[in-house]
């Protein structure tokens, strides 16, 4: 079985992470299945609203497989790591997260470029890389969506936040039981897909206007050191073997 499906419901394509069992996390093989599918849904006339979404009720994405960065020594990520809308591919159609658990690392992350999100009363967020030693240049435009000291308060303390915080603070336009979760999501996408399909696109542009994209430049330059000092192979090497990091600050 594949580790992202991809389905499409009276208009709606759902992109969904199929490893329950791992949290979903990004190993190569979801993180190839998301190409694949944002890729399909760009050149899908059949779709017009996409919704991405995790497998079973624990969690969206736990972020990346720690294990594998772990067996490959991984320093800087590469640019194609995982798709990044608005960075490292342009969905010209609007996108639904709708985070059915925890959103954390790069779980955060695909919640964070979608358009709109969805989430279930259970589910939390969090930017958990300061914990393992890793980097998070993508939430270079976090300050843009929400509070500029929720963000630093989300990246230094990498402690979670519940689905009702994260719609307080803006993050999520919508919270809901884990029952309704996908309702809810096809009903928002049902009621964009009725609108017109030029006024939809030039509507995302015009948010998008408000993004200093050369953030995320910036933010490499920032976050490069991080990835390749000694901590950043310990995090996950720690995780692996099941005991606390021993950070040595270079």
């Amino acid at each position: 079985m594949p580790d992202v499906t991809y389905d499409v419901v009276d208009g709606v394509a759902w992109l969904t992470i199929d490893r329950p069992d791992a949290r979903n996390a990004l190993n190569t093989s979801v993180r190839q299945g998301l190409w694949d599918g944002m890729h399909r849904f760009n050149h899908d006339d059949s779709a017009g609203v996409l919704v991405l979404t995790g497998a079973g009720d624990k969690a969206f994405c736990a972020g990346g497989d720690l294990k594998e960065m772990a067996e490959t020594a991984m320093e800087v990520p590469p640019p194609d790591f995982v798709p990044i809308i608005g960075r490292n591919i342009e969905v010209p159609k609007v996108t639904i997260a709708a985070v059915n658990g925890v959103a954390f690392a790069g779980g955060f992350l695909l919640a964070q470029s979608c358009d709109l999100c969805i989430a279930a009363d259970h589910a939390r967020f969090a930017i958990t890389e300061a914990k393992v030693g890793r980097g998070s240049p993508w939430a270079a435009p976090l300050p843009w969506m929400i509070p500029p000291r929720v963000a630093m308060e989300l990246l230094v303390t990498a402690a979670p936040i519940s689905a009702e915080r994260a719609h307080q603070v803006g993050l999520v336009n919508q919270v809901v039981p884990l029952a309704d979760l996908r309702s809810a999501a096809q009903a928002m996408a049902t009621t964009i897909l009725a609108n017109a399909p030029l006024s939809v696109r030039a509507a995302k542009r015009t948010v998008e206007l408000g993004r200093d994209l050369g953030l995320w430049d910036e933010a490499d330059r920032i976050w490069e050191p991080v990835y390749r000092s000694a901590d950043a192979q310990e995090g996950p090497a720690a995780f692996r073997e099941g005991r606390s990091p021993r950070w040595q600050d270079r």
